[in-house]
């Protein structure tokens, strides 16, 4: 485990430490949130006995443990003493951008029990200040939405070599229930045959392997991702060159649950073998 990557995410309540998680935990990091620090030799320790495999973990620590800002520099520095390679990632945000985010989802700051919002947001920036000068990179979320905050993390955290910096995502939608507001690209699969339309195939999803076969048997699928590899293997390296950090592609059925999902399975393993990242979703996939 001392040869593992372990990245403690830390910073201000509001700034976007959740998201900085899950966009490590869609590059292969093994995440856990709100690890109390006193723990944290202790899992590593036995994260190395019993889950030798994880060479990647990433954590959220911050004020909501009572203990933390007494006992976390004792603690990393005798980690690191040890050989661990730990990295603190410290997220920040500028006052306003904390006190509008906390308005927006009406939640309660940590620290403004007995004061307002604001208060709290200042108390927990003083206590916080020797965590961030310790920190190895501190990311200022004040312009970023969620989408670019994942984007530079992923980014960061990849490795030099290896997977291609382009972050590609491939959602399967329904018709139905509207197009993806954020799609760059969106290719509508109703064209093909429908399992819905199929009995015993009606009520499964394209995750099942029924439908997957049933799909994937027909002559105008194959056509289809046939061109469609040609058009992406000739868009993504134009995209990668130009600068372009994430690619959004959204592919469509009636309801979302069967053809779009199969497609883009389908579309997906392919960038996957092209070393892109890849972050497939399926957004109406559980909808009736």
């Amino acid at each position: 485990m001392k040869n593992a990557h372990i990245v403690i995410i830390t910073g201000l309540s509001g700034s976007g430490k959740s998201t900085a998680l899950r966009a490590l935990e869609d590059i292969g990091f093994f995440c856990v949130d709100n690890l109390p620090v006193v723990l944290l030799p202790k899992f590593l320790a036995i994260t190395a006995q019993t889950s030798p495999e994880i060479k990647q973990v990433a954590m959220v620590m911050d004020l909501r443990e009572r203990s933390f800002l007494e006992k976390y520099k004792r603690i990393f520095n005798k980690l690191k003493e040890k050989g661990y390679k730990i990295d603190i990632l410290f997220l920040d945000s500028t006052d306003d951008s904390l006190l509008h985010r906390f308005s927006e989802t009406r939640r309660k700051h940590p620290l403004s029990e007995k004061g307002s919002v604001m208060d709290g947001i200042h108390s927990e920036r003083e206590k916080l200040f020797s965590l961030k000068q310790m920190a190895d990179k501190v990311i200022d979320t004040t312009s970023t939405n969620v989408h670019q905050l994942k984007d530079i993390i992923q980014r960061y955290y990849l490795p030099s070599s290896g997977h291609k910096k382009l972050i590609v995502n491939v959602m399967s939608f329904g018709y139905r229930y509207g197009i993806p507001a954020d799609g760059d690209l969106v290719f509508d699969v109703r064209f093909l045959p429908n399992p819905y339309f199929v009995e015993k195939l009606k009520h499964l999803d394209g995750q099942n392997d029924a439908v997957y076969e049933f799909v994937l048997a027909k002559k105008e699928s194959i056509i289809f991702l046939e061109k469609l590899y040609d058009l992406m293997n000739f868009l993504i390296p134009l995209y990668d060159k130009e600068g372009k950090v994430r690619l959004s592609i959204a592919m469509g059925c009636t309801g979302g649950k069967h053809r779009s999902v199969v497609m883009a399975n389908q579309l997906g393993s392919h960038f996957s073998d092209m070393e892109y990242i890849v972050n497939v979703t399926h957004r109406d996939i559980n909808k009736s």
